[in-house]
């Protein structure tokens, strides 16, 4: 009957740890399948591996992002990526660090980015990219335990675990037209926390994005753009978004996130090489009326070189 006791007591609270870990997850007050980014227009190698090497320089951009302020254990993330041109324009190279904590769960992804970029015209460029690494998740479990009882198995669950992965893309660029379509995250995942308690990853996320240059004049451009994500399970998430481009140096825009989010976005030139951005996600739909906006800074630099052509006395 102790034993019994003691099987039952170990099943409920286990139970009970896989309840809160879903409900931090899965809920709709935290419903995201991968990290999120409102200023995925600027920085494509966050959703789409084929876009390295697009903007034909050396290119690092650093982004900090605070969702749902005023929540606690809402997403902080901070990502750190880069990617450059090689081989006559055909290949291109890059990589992405994200590090991201929501809840009780901290995940770390480094992933390395190849494309192969395929003339289609002279100034049109259709591009093929795949991408690997690794991701290291930390989830403390035992923190969403109370304390109450003395059983050293429930107190201790937590998961440390290291994983690989891959994903792919492709993208289609013009002076006036972009499209990508990619899948960044493709192998599902299993996680072992103990003998009795299994958790299930399965991350294959979908993007679809494109956006569309319209030149007013000689000084203003509107950029209208469509990211559509879809995730298996869950209801298709759309991103439309419009910016104004000012003298090719400030660029203002709206963005509305289907059911989530109304988002500002900013944008400025510095330097011609050295850019930074801003974005507050303000929460609609069924976001918790006591949620916060979300905060969003961008930091962009690239390293541009002036080639001098030289002819050969040959």
């Amino acid at each position: 009957m102790i034993q019994r006791s003691t099987r039952s007591y170990r099943f409920i609270l286990q139970a009970g740890l896989l309840l809160g870990f879903v409900l931090v997850c899965t809920s709709s007050a935290f419903s995201q399948q991968r990290v999120q980014f409102s200023q995925y227009m600027f920085n494509g190698l966050i959703i789409n591996p084929a876009y390295a090497g697009a903007e034909e320089a050396l290119s690092l951009t650093l982004m900090h992002r605070m969702q749902w302020t005023g929540i606690d254990g809402a997403p902080v993330t901070q990502t750190l990526s880069g990617h450059s041109l090689f081989r006559k324009k055909s290949m291109g190279l890059g990589f992405s660090l994200v590090n991201d904590k929501i809840g009780v769960h901290k995940n770390l992804t480094a992933m390395g980015s190849y494309a192969y970029h395929l003339p289609v015209s002279n100034s049109s460029w259709l591009s093929f990219g795949l991408q690997a690494g690794i991701h290291n998740r930390k989830s403390d479990y035992a923190s969403l335990y109370d304390g109450s009882g003395n059983d050293p198995l429930v107190s201790a669950s937590g998961l440390t675990q290291t994983s690989f992965d891959m994903g792919t893309g492709v993208y289609f660029r013009s002076p006036r037209l972009h499209v990508g379509l990619s899948a960044p995250e493709l192998l599902p995942e299993k996680s072992v926390v103990n003998d009795s308690l299994t958790v299930h990853w399965d991350n294959t996320t979908w993007f679809l994005f494109s956006k569309y240059i319209i030149t007013l004049n000689d000084h203003i451009n509107l950029e209208p753009g469509l990211l559509v994500k879809y995730f298996p399970d869950t209801p298709i998430s759309i991103d439309v978004n419009l910016n104004a481009v000012f003298y090719d140096a400030v660029s203002f825009g709206l963005s509305y996130r289907k059911d989530e989010s109304v988002d500002f976005l900013l944008r400025a030139k510095v330097t011609p090489q050295f850019q930074f951005g801003y974005a507050y996600d303000y929460p609609t739909g069924e976001i918790p009326k006591t949620a916060g906006g979300s905060h969003e800074l961008m930091l962009n630099y690239r390293f541009r070189y002036a080639y001098t052509k030289v002819d050969s006395p040959r």
